[in-house]
C-alpha cells in the first residue's frame, strides 16, 4: 500500500514515447511542474496530452511543447502560450479543442468507467456538426478536421432538446499535483488547484501525484479527502524548495 517514490525520475521512468497523458492544472494553478520537468529530462516524445491548456512558453507543459515532445493536444484553451498557437497554425501540432465542461466530464467519465455521455454543449456548432480544424497543413489548409458526432433528442423537464454524444477519455498515465497526500495515495487539493487535478487523476491508467505535504495513513480526515487512493499509483513528496517554486500566469497589479 505504500505508494511513495523518492525521486521524480523514478516516478516517470516508464512513460514511453507515444504515450497518452492526462495532466492536471488550470493555467499555472495546480500543475505538476516537478513531474513535467522530470518527464522533459527523461526524453519521451510523440506524446498525446489531455489538459485544460498547455502551460506557458517556459513552464509546465510548455517546456515539452517547446522541444516538440507533444504531437497531439486535447484541450479547451490555447491561452498564454504563443508557441502553442504558432505550432497549431503552422501545422506542426494537432489540437482538438473541446468545451471546458465537456473536457472535464470526458475525464471523469473515463475514470468512472462510463464510455460515453450526451451533452447539449456544442450542439449547433462545429463541435457537434464536425469540420473544426484539428490540424493544419503547412500551406494553411485544413489537413484534419473533426468528424460529426452522433446527436439525439431527449426530453428534460418537458422540453425537447438535442444532445450530442461525447466519448470518455482514458489515458496511459496521469500527472497531478496535490497539497496533501498520504502513503496510500489519498489526496487533498488546495482551493482552486482542485480544478482538473482530480479528474485527470481518475482518467489515468497509471496516476502519479506530486504532493506538497506527505502525511501518514490515518492523518487525513476521510471526509476531507478529495480523491481516494484507489486512483493513485505513485506519490512523490516534494521538497520545500519545489513547493515554493510556483509561477503566476499573468500578474496584474494596481497603484497603491
Amino acid at each position: 500500500m505504500d505508494k511513495v517514490v523518492s525521486y521524480a525520475t523514478d516516478a516517470v521512468a516508464d512513460i514511453s514515447s507515444g504515450a497518452s497523458l492526462a495532466v492536471g492544472g488550470f493555467g499555472l494553478c495546480g500543475i505538476p511542474s516537478v513531474l513535467l520537468k522530470a518527464l522533459h529530462d527523461q526524453g519521451a516524445d510523440d506524446l498525446t496530452v489531455v489538459s485544460n491548456n498547455c502551460g506557458v512558453d517556459d513552464w509546465g507543459l510548455g517546456i515539452l511543447l517547446r522541444d516538440r515532445r507533444i504531437t497531439r493536444m486535447i484541450a479547451s484553451y490555447v491561452g498564454e502560450n504563443k508557441e502553442f498557437a504558432r505550432q497549431f497554425l503552422q501545422g506542426e501540432l494537432r489540437v482538438e479543442l473541446t468545451p471546458q465542461g465537456t473536457l472535464a466530464e470526458k475525464l471523469r467519465a473515463g475514470g468512472a468507467g462510463i464510455p460515453a455521455f450526451y451533452t447539449a454543449s456544442g450542439v449547433g456548432t462545429q463541435v457537434a456538426d464536425g469540420g473544426m480544424p484539428w490540424k493544419y497543413s503547412p500551406d494553411g489548409g485544413v489537413e484534419v478536421a473533426s468528424p460529426a458526432k452522433e446527436t439525439r433528442e431527449f426530453t428534460l423537464a418537458g422540453r425537447a432538446r438535442t444532445f450530442c454524444l461525447e466519448e470518455a477519455i482514458v489515458t496511459d498515465f496521469a500527472l497531478v499535483r496535490a497539497a496533501k497526500g498520504d502513503r496510500h495515495g489519498n489526496l487533498v487539493f488546495n482551493k482552486s488547484s482542485r480544478n482538473f487535478n482530480p479528474l485527470a487523476a481518475m482518467a489515468g491508467t497509471i496516476t502519479v501525484a506530486e504532493v506538497e505535504e506527505l502525511v501518514e495513513p490515518g492523518e487525513l480526515d476521510p471526509d476531507q479527502v478529495h480523491l481516494p487512493g484507489i486512483y493513485v499509483h505513485r506519490v512523490l513528496p516534494l521538497s520545500a524548495e519545489q513547493v515554493d517554486d510556483k509561477r503566476i500566469e499573468r500578474r496584474t497589479t494596481r497603484k497603491a
